[in-house]
């Protein structure tokens, strides 16, 4: 297998874990059959108080003015009226992360519209990396908190 496909595969083991604490805390996906772009409106639309959340969800442009899909997208919590997104990022070797994390983060400060979290995993980040985008999170609205699985675990316990 090579990388590309390896660091796909285990990503998606990072967001099923993610998926599996949310559905724990009664959370309940919406349409994963629908498009990208019409995942948070018919999200926003279909709660009526429900905890619901949608994976993959377009939420608009990027600061390079390209398309920005999340990873998830939580709404009905009672600590999030507005809503909650939920971004994933492993990274098992060494490898581009870290220098992901500056462009993630002014991506939440300037076009995300609600508060988020990043769920870090793996070994293959620099621990400097991740103290320094727990470092933003003062002057960044947006961002909530930077987590390791475990503390992201112990979060929702709290909050969702």
């Amino acid at each position: 297998m090579n990388r590309g496909c390896r660091a796909n595969k285990t990503g998606f083991v990072l967001e099923a874990t993610v998926e599996g604490t949310l559905r724990g805390h009664g959370y309940l996906e919406i349409c994963p059959e629908l498009p990208k772009k019409r995942k948070l409106d018919w999200l926003l639309l279909s709660t009526q108080n429900h905890k619901r959340y949608a994976k993959q969800v377009y939420i608009g442009s990027s600061i390079y003015e390209t398309e920005i899909n999340v990873d998830f997208y939580i709404v009905s919590s009672a600590s999030f009226p507005l809503g909650l997104i939920v971004e994933c990022k492993w990274q098992e070797d060494k490898g581009s992360v870290d220098e992901k994390y500056p462009y993630l983060n002014l991506n939440i400060k300037t076009c995300y519209r609600v508060p988020t979290i990043v769920i870090v995993g793996g070994n293959g980040m620099r621990q400097g990396s991740i103290d320094w985008f727990k470092k933003q999170i003062p002057d960044n609205q947006n961002l909530l908190g930077v987590y390791k699985l475990e503390g992201f675990i112990t979060w929702a316990n709290k909050y969702l």
